[in-house]
């Protein structure tokens, strides 16, 4: 199964997403990007730092499948890791849902709304960004949670939509639902 966790910058995506890969066995599908490392990541886990010769290289071998330009840096996913026969997980940006489900039709996506926009605002103060991309995120929060809550063509593009209430309550609905998606697609858990 390839599953796509999608909502605003706070919501709890990296850490839901963590929590699938340890409590149900899923890989975590590593996007490449342009953008710097912050400050505790590290290359080839979530991410594959590139400079921008090095994914254009993996654009002539034909190794990229889908690519999106997000606050002045590019991200991607290549073919390999989009079509594995495993339980894949990754963070999806919303704005790409239409035309990423052109490139994978198979895909799962579940929406993470959070309970209190405030709240995720605060998780991304947190992050202790450049004061400028924590404008540029705040602002972005503010955009996405509003288009996805008055954009209906877009929240139908999501198989499922979820609340984060940054509780245990919350955390068991999520892994609780990709249980019950895997059991519905025979994947086993």
């Amino acid at each position: 199964m390839l599953l796509a966790l999608a909502g605003v910058t706070g919501v709890g995506k990296s850490y839901y997403k963590d929590r699938i890969v340890e409590e149900l066995g899923f890989e975590k599908i590593k996007i490449i990007t342009t953008r710097e490392r912050r400050e505790g990541e590290k290359n080839n886990e979530d991410k594959i730092f590139v400079t921008p010769s090095e994914l254009q290289k993996l654009r002539e071998d034909g190794k990229i499948a889908y690519e999106f330009e997000m606050l002045g840096n590019i991200y991607a996913y290549t073919y390999e890791e989009l079509n594995s026969n495993k339980n894949t997980v990754f963070e999806l940006h919303y704005d790409t849902i239409f035309d990423f489900k052109k490139v994978c039709p198979h895909l799962c996506t579940i929406y993470i709304l959070p309970t209190d926009i405030e709240i995720a605002k605060d998780k991304t103060r947190d992050r202790h960004l450049d004061a400028k991309v924590e404008k540029d995120r705040l602002l972005e929060i503010d955009e996405h949670y509003k288009r996805i809550t008055t954009d209906e063509n877009l929240r139908n593009m999501f198989d499922y939509i979820l609340y984060n209430n940054y509780d245990k309550t919350s955390e068991d609905e999520i892994i609780s639902l990709v249980k019950k998606i895997m059991l519905e697609e025979n994947r086993g858990i």
